[in-house]
């Protein structure tokens, strides 16, 4: 019997691999809305929503395998060619879908309970039944099918070998739970369960399993269902299943192959009404004697009797190897929880900061030898770290494919044509800043399509196809991720921005605002062109969540629009948010910290700033710059070099103004507590070697509040001129 702590385990387990295969159901689906004939699509289709209700027979969540049965019927209709997946029924299908996502959601991982709305379920059932013309998917006639089945003769029966491995008691598994799910399929004509290999009382292991079954199973199911029955046992069992109707030499050869004696076996088949007794013991004489001779191998007999082209052997060989070369390969991919991850990369973290301090200790006491051996700690030191973020790297495929459902139903809802184009699915990308990317791609997503994608009346009127395109594309760029979200649509409407901007009085009507800058007044909190209030637009909530949920990345986000011919967003987010490399700097008696991948080139300050912002002459190209000491009201140093840390960030560059240069180091990020999270240009913090606190500088919003601050110096507002009559 399994504890509690063990069957929550295994509960917490199901319903992640049930997200996973709702999750492939839903894109199968999608895939299956492109191309309905799509036989892979539909058989992937019809797998995802068998293993689901499979699984959870397991846990006895009975209304999730009530209504994953509904779908199953409906998937074996149309694989068998008696029904087609059409767009009004794959939409169906998707709510289904969603409602199976709901439920597992919804279960207790403590005490199994899975609470239901009973009457949504209904509604979707009786929807599907009323697209398919039938009654609810013709569960009944399948049933009376089972019935009548039922009432054949033994012989028709399934025979199923199942050898247990001691370990299957350990890992969590009950014997007697795949039994009762095995009866789901059928009947169980007969069931022996065999104790030969158990041991004497004083030997026995009371957590081991020496038990086996022989099954007869009358069912119109087929072997691949029985097989999925015990999958999760496989690396635990050895599995021998004989279809209804097998051959005496099928039944010779499973006795040959079980441990048992062959009389033992024996009367299990004869009991099971499989075989007579005269049938075994003419079989078992026939077999002694064959085993005398030696047989060629089936393949070649099958050649010389002209039944089988040798290549359709050679082929079968072929794939078998290859399957027993795919397997191990398979199997080599484990599943760790996400908080171990995270725990690990703390500890990594610490490692860091413990070798930067036993470096800077060596330095102090001038050893060659303990300098050289710190060294060499420190080269491991940054192989265990790069190894360590590698592991929670993960594609940002599956978060683009997400967008596939997106694009349906919103197009769907408003009537639009729109196809959406991924690049850049197999760009990696740490997966805390992939979990907080979904909220802000959506947003822009939806805002692309409802605003700038135009109707086909529309784009034909203006020379533009009827279906509109939608891209999504991830590459690497300067050691940060790059993500664009792409439209070719009709682009933003600057006057439109800046006539809504002037009316919520986010600008002054007199503001000279450049393009760039007009477009950026979007992400304003509360800022919507749109003229009324929709399901999806015009309560002016959405684009500030994008940019805030940016900022949140230690990102930037660009816009790039084309009047006529589309717009795209640009976001730019470094690779993790846990470990980097930083360039040390220091103002006075304070450090920062800056992302070394920002860091472009370091210069000596010639002549000093006027003032906290302004420009300077770098090589005959303006360059917008920033005393840091100003900027933070730290005391500066009254003699010496200063220096500029000249940085770039996508198409912005600038310069930051420092008193002194220390090099590179490893950084681990320390998030700031609630008290300080909001100081403008500090993203974070990170110990020193030497135990002192260095604050890490976030460039994004230093040169955003640069921008703003040059713009306002070197741009005053004009005081305004009123005329009064004599």
């Amino acid at each position: 019997m399994l504890n509690e702590n063990q069957w929550g385990q295994l509960l917490r387990g199901f319903i992640e691999e049930g997200r996973d295969l709702a999750k492939q159901a839903e894109e199968y689906l999608l895939a299956l809305d492109q191309q309905p004939d799509d036989e892979q699509a539909i058989n992937g289709l019809f797998r995802a929503v068998h293993t689901l209700k499979g699984s959870a027979g397991l846990f006895t969540l009975t209304p999730l395998v009530n209504f994953a049965h509904h779908l199953e019927n409906l998937l074996m209709a149309v694989r068998d060619g008696e029904r087609r997946l059409t767009p009004p029924l794959i939409s169906l299908m998707l709510r289904c879908m969603d409602e199976i996502a709901s439920m597992l959601e919804l279960i207790d991982p403590d005490s199994g309970d899975l609470p239901v709305d009973e009457a949504h379920q209904a509604q979707l059932l009786d929807a599907l039944a009323q697209e398919t013309g039938g009654p609810r998917l013709a569960v009944t006639a399948q049933e009376e099918e089972r019935a009548r089945a039922a009432d054949c003769k033994v012989s028709g029966a399934w025979h199923i070998s199942l050898r247990f491995q001691p370990d299957l008691l350990r890992n969590g598994f009950d014997p007697a739970a795949f039994v009762r799910y095995l009866a789901r399929l059928g009947d169980i004509l007969h069931l022996e369960t065999l104790a030969e290999q158990m041991p004497d009382l004083a030997e026995m292991d009371p957590e081991s399993c020496y038990l086996g079954l022989e099954i007869a199973l009358h069912s119109d199911a087929s072997k691949v269902e029985i097989e999925e029955v015990f999958e999760f046992i496989r690396d635990f069992c050895t599995l021998r299943i004989l279809p209804p109707n097998s051959a005496l030499g099928d039944y010779l050869q499973l006795i040959h192959e079980l441990p048992e004696t062959d009389e033992r076996i024996g009367r299990i088949l004869i009991a099971s009404g499989l075989l007579t007794e005269r049938e075994l013991a003419e079989g078992l004489a026939l077999q002694a004697q064959d085993r005398q001779s030696a047989k060629p191998p089936l393949g070649s007999v099958l050649v010389e009797a002209g039944l089988v082209p040798p290549q359709a052997v050679s082929a079968a060989l072929a794939k078998q190897q290859s399957a027993r070369e795919r397997a191990p390969r398979e199997s080599s991919h484990i599943r760790v929880a996400a908080h171990k991850l995270d725990e690990l990369i703390n500890l990594v973290g610490e490692l860091v900061i413990s070798a930067a301090g036993a470096q800077l200790q060596a330095q102090l006491q001038g050893s060659t030898e303990c300098i050289e051996s710190n060294q060499t700690v420190n080269n491991h030191v940054e192989a265990i770290r790069e190894a360590a973020l590698k592991l929670r790297m993960i594609e940002i495929g599956d978060t683009f494919n997400r967008f596939h459902r997106v694009v349906r139903d919103v197009s769907q809802q408003l009537g639009k044509q729109i196809r959406l184009e991924i690049q850049g699915a197999d760009t990696e990308l740490d997966r805390s800043v992939i979990d907080k990317l979904a909220d802000p791609l959506t947003h822009l997503v939806r805002n692309a399509i409802d605003h700038g994608i135009e109707s086909a009346e529309q784009r034909l009127a203006v020379g533009k196809p009827a279906e509109g395109r939608l891209g999504l594309n991830a590459y690497h760029d300067s050691g940060m991720i790059v993500i664009e979200v792409t439209d070719d649509g009709r682009g933003l409407n600057t006057e439109r921005i800046r006539e809504k901007a002037i009316e919520r009085g986010l600008i002054d009507a007199q503001a000279a605002l450049g393009e760039a800058d007009t477009h950026m007044l979007i992400f304003a909190a509360g800022f919507s062109t749109a003229d009324a209030v929709s399901d999806l637009s015009g309560r002016g909530v959405g684009m500030d969540v994008v940019r805030s949920a940016i900022d949140a990345l230690r990102g930037s986000i660009e816009i790039e629009s084309r009047p006529g011919q589309g717009c795209t967003f640009r976001i730019r987010l470094p690779l993790t948010l846990a470990i980097i490399d930083g360039f040390l700097v220091s103002l006075g008696d304070e450090h920062f910290v800056v992302p070394l991948d920002l860091v472009t080139e370091c210069l000596e300050l010639d002549a000093p700033l006027e003032g906290r912002y302004g420009y300077l002459n770098l090589r005959g190209r303006p360059l917008p710059c920033i005393d840091l000491a100003a900027h933070f009201e730290l005391p500066s140093r009254p003699h010496g070099r200063r220096n500029i840390l000249v940085v770039n960030l996508g198409r912005q560059r600038a310069g930051l103004i420092v008193d002194r240069l220390h090099g590179e180091l490893q950084t681990v990020i320390k998030p700031l507590g609630l008290l300080f999270q909001h100081l403008q240009g500090i993203g974070g913090s990170t110990i020193l070697g030497s135990g002192q606190i260095a604050l890490i500088l976030d460039v994004t919003s230093l040169l955003r509040h640069l921008q703003r601050q040059v713009e306002a110096e070197l741009n005053p507002p004009q005081p305004r001129v009123e005329l009064t009559g004599a």
